[in-house]
């Protein structure tokens, strides 16, 4: 299984190409599709990024599943709101031979990115933020899990 790890924020320039760090694409230099699938998150101000095989991987579980439950007429009629809806939403965006991708202006706007992005490794996927929200976001989160533990007992 792909993982993806760590922080990195690259420049994007005028054209809307962004290096994709080497270690993410070194995660997905075995898979047949060189490039990644992009979703305006649901949850964040940022983009949501995984390989092509993550897609396809769901896929087959989601049929794997429906078949196996009988329910033929949602295997044939797609009734996954969710999945249906992310779908809708996606972008492929292979890599060029320098390892950017193209970010679409869509995408790019949704997550309040201009000149600089944030890679953000999140295990099976990462995400792609404006590097301002992304602190402000990373601080906040870093302070809600400190209160949770110090209300847990748990000192660090």
């Amino acid at each position: 299984m792909t993982s993806f790890l760590s922080t990195f924020v690259n420049k994007v320039d005028r054209k809307g190409r962004v290096s994709v760090p080497a270690q993410f694409r070194a995660a997905l230099s075995d898979a047949p599709y060189q490039g990644v699938i992009a979703y305006p998150s649901l949850k964040d101000p940022a983009i949501d990024v995984f390989g092509r095989s993550m897609l396809e991987e769901l896929n087959d579980r989601r049929l794997d599943k429906t078949m196996s439950d009988g329910e033929f007429e949602q295997a044939l009629l797609g009734t996954d709101n969710i999945i249906d809806t992310v779908m809708a939403m996606a972008y492929e965006l292979p890599f060029d031979g320098e390892g950017r991708i193209l970010l679409p202006d869509t995408l790019a706007k949704e997550a309040g990115i201009s000149d600089r992005a944030t890679f953000v490794g999140r295990g099976t996927r990462f995400q792609i933020w404006a590097p301002e929200n992304f602190n402000t976001n990373h601080q906040n989160a870093i302070a809600a899990l400190r209160a949770k533990l110090h209300d847990q007992g748990i000192e660090s």
